[in-house]
């Protein structure tokens, strides 16, 4: 049984796209003309998405993949005024950072708190919000040719989803500041040792090996599969949700700062950047 769920999504606009197939629900990121870049419009979709399955009986588990040669480059820096947010004050611009990036947290909160386990398929480039979102799934797949990166502080922004943190309870502390420190990205391979990903294939296998291993999962027992599911996430995630609120208010000012105005500034003109701290 294939179904195709609609959506309140205005023609044009979809940034995702829910299948359900033989108990899977295939959640498929489709801006590939723009490597799938995230965006505040992309979170609102997710959490769609999101409340949809959750209350879905016939969707046992969850296939996160995306179409295109990246599954996600990071932030939609050509969306609508670059996705930034205003305010009459610097402190009032930092609050509405602060505000919506809370906002962000829930829709990603109730996406990786869904009670069906989510597989992830990860291809191409997987950067800033795209690792984010791939470190919500329950398991991650990536082909040969995946790069993975938080280069937020090197455009003078805090991490701002919790990329880092789940970082830091799946491969350690000093991985996590090894990386979102530094911004470098990593292949395949090394997110397999650093445990970031469970399994790596050959590009060609990535749907397959996914889809299959989704598939053990939905034969299972739901309410076992589920219960599971909770039980690992309450012990792993211990203190998720205070590291978080801190991350939200760590990334508003960072993003209210002359740093963060530098390095977009930088990025955009293919140069470095020279930051004050201010």
């Amino acid at each position: 049984m294939i179904d195709t769920i609609g959506t309140d999504i205005p023609e044009g606009e979809e940034r995702l796209r829910l299948d359900i197939e033989d108990g899977l629900g295939i959640l498929t990121l489709c801006y590939p003309h723009k490597l799938n870049a995230w965006s505040w419009e992309s979170t609102r979709q997710l959490g769609i998405f999101a409340d949809r399955i959750r209350f879905d009986d016939s969707i046992r588990a969850v296939l996160l993949r995306a179409e295109g040669r990246a599954f996600c480059a990071g932030i939609d820096v050509t969306a609508q005024n670059g996705g930034a947010i205003g305010g009459r004050s610097g402190a009032e611009r930092t609050r509405n950072y602060y505000e919506g990036l809370r906002w962000v947290h829930e829709r990603f909160r109730t996406f990786a708190g869904l009670p069906q386990p989510i597989v992830a398929a990860v291809q191409g480039y997987c950067l800033g919000f795209g690792f984010e979102l791939a470190l919500m799934a329950d398991v991650r797949i990536a082909s040969d040719d995946a790069v993975f990166a938080l280069p937020e502080a090197q455009i003078g922004v805090a991490v701002d989803a919790g990329g880092d943190l789940r970082i830091a309870r799946d491969a350690g502390a000093g991985w996590a500041k090894l990386l979102s420190l530094t911004g470098r990205r990593i292949d395949a391979a090394t997110a397999e040792r650093l445990r970031l990903v469970q399994l790596s294939t050959p590009l060609a296998e990535l749907t397959k090996t996914a889809r299959e291993i989704a598939g053990e999962i939905a034969a299972n027992a739901p309410l076992a599969v589920q219960g599971i599911k909770r039980g690992i996430d309450a012990y792993a995630d211990a203190g998720m949700d205070a590291a978080l609120d801190r991350v939200a208010m760590n990334a508003a000012i960072t993003l209210t700062s002359e740093d963060s105005r530098a390095g977009y500034t930088a990025k955009g003109e293919r140069r470095a950047a020279a930051f004050k701290g201010k």
